[in-house]
């Protein structure tokens, strides 16, 4: 399928489920089942719940999208901090 063709829309991560798919809430209240696109899974990238999203969706099948892109999260706080890793000598 052309690139051109595929939709691209942003969304909040509403449930975590097995096999790195995730449930999410687009902005105009549709909620499609999503996967994690092979560069977030090769760089190991977290998401969590409420985590804001760009997915990307086939015109033929709207039900289903690949998730392409993880938004900033807010500062205020909401979601714990990693300590930092020290490294080894």
């Amino acid at each position: 399928m052309s690139l051109d063709t595929m939709i691209e829309v942003e969304g909040k991560i509403t449930t975590i489920l097995p096999g790195t798919m995730f449930r999410v809430e687009l902005d105009n209240g549709h909620v499609v089942l999503a996967h994690i696109s092979g560069k977030m899974r090769k760089h190991f990238v977290r998401l969590t719940h409420g985590d804001r999203v760009k997915l990307e969706m086939s015109p033929h099948d709207l039900d289903k999208a690949r998730i392409l892109f993880r938004l900033d999260r807010p500062v205020d706080g909401s979601l714990p901090r990693r300590r930092p890793q020290h490294r080894r000598r």
